[in-house]
């Protein structure tokens, strides 16, 4: 996860400069609640350097560690899937994106069942575009790819694409206003609640 001051900046023209911070951070805090209350999630490891957000998050169960690499979202990825297998050198790993307000633990469950019949596979992002969630199996090289056109870049990895019915709350990440009321339809987490009036009232701009 970014440093909140640098989190989530296209979706400032849409909530303000004040609002998006305090929402990136909520984004977090919906995604790890809902992926710590699935029953097929052992832990929960998030990578980032921001003290307040890493507070919150270690609050609610998660591991902070951090982003040692310095080095972007993949970097920090795979520095997340070091750490697991340091400690557990045989786990499945999962990594997804830190702004899915509307995550549901079985949407989760049902993605993470399917996902372990392969040696690598992901999930592409509402806008069919991006990635939001990528798994290796038990032995294998998590090896992400995520930001933008990262779908093709999965693909082209040899990872499988999961294409089952009714995830939307795992492919609804958040970057523009457009995607906060898309999150904000399919019913959002208790800490984006929170923000979700001024949110879903503020125009673009």
């Amino acid at each position: 996860m970014k440093p909140l001051a640098l989190a989530k900046s296209r979706l400032a023209p849409a909530v303000g400069p004040v609002l998006r911070p305090r929402l990136a951070l909520a984004f977090a805090r919906d995604t790890v609640a809902a992926a710590l209350s699935c029953p097929a999630v052992l832990d929960v490891v998030v990578v980032t350097d921001d003290p307040r957000a890493g507070a919150a998050l270690a609050a609610l169960g998660a591991r902070v560690v951090p982003d040692a690499p310095g080095r972007g979202l993949n970097a920090a990825l795979a520095h997340g899937e070091r750490t697991v297998r340091a400690g557990r050198p045989r786990a499945a790993v999962a990594a997804l994106n830190a702004d899915l307000p509307a995550l549901r633990a079985d949407e989760l469950a049902r993605v993470l069942d399917f996902s372990a019949k392969f040696p690598r596979a992901f999930v592409t992002d509402a806008a069919g575009i991006g990635t939001t969630f990528l798994s290796a199996a038990p032995g294998v090289k998590l090896r992400p790819a995520f930001g933008g056109p990262s779908r093709a870049r999965h693909l082209d990895s040899g990872a499988v694409e999961i294409d089952l019915p009714d995830i939307d709350s795992v492919r609804q990440d958040v970057d523009t206003g457009d995607d906060l009321r898309a999150a904000t339809a399919l019913g959002v987490g208790a800490y984006t609640a929170e923000h979700r009036s001024a949110a879903a009232a503020a125009p673009d701009r």
